[in-house]
């Protein structure tokens, strides 16, 4: 649906809110959708392509992960260290 409404704006000429009528879409849906075509196709270099607004979702998501992982090796150490820092005795008998 998208790729032949995107096609018809193209094709037709027509303007976007007019397609978006006729194919009983949100006039700015379609737009957004002609918009990222034009990004893929190389003709908006201005944009992120869907390849590269997945490969920032993905590269995100993996930051994220590795903030919470270092969080927790950072609660680790100083846990760790406060263990270290303490004067051990000698169990009596």
């Amino acid at each position: 649906m998208r790729e032949r409404a995107v096609r018809e704006v193209k094709t037709s000429g027509r303007p976007v809110s007019h397609v978006a009528r006729d194919l009983g879409i949100h006039e700015e849906a379609l737009r957004q959708w002609v918009r990222q075509a034009e990004t893929d196709r190389g003709e908006r270099p201005d944009l992120l392509t869907t390849a590269e607004k997945s490969e920032l979702a993905q590269l995100r998501k993996e930051n994220a992960e590795l903030r919470r992982a270092n969080e927790i090796l950072k609660a680790a150490s100083v846990f760790f260290a406060k263990e270290l820092d303490q004067p051990r005795t000698r169990p009596t008998r």
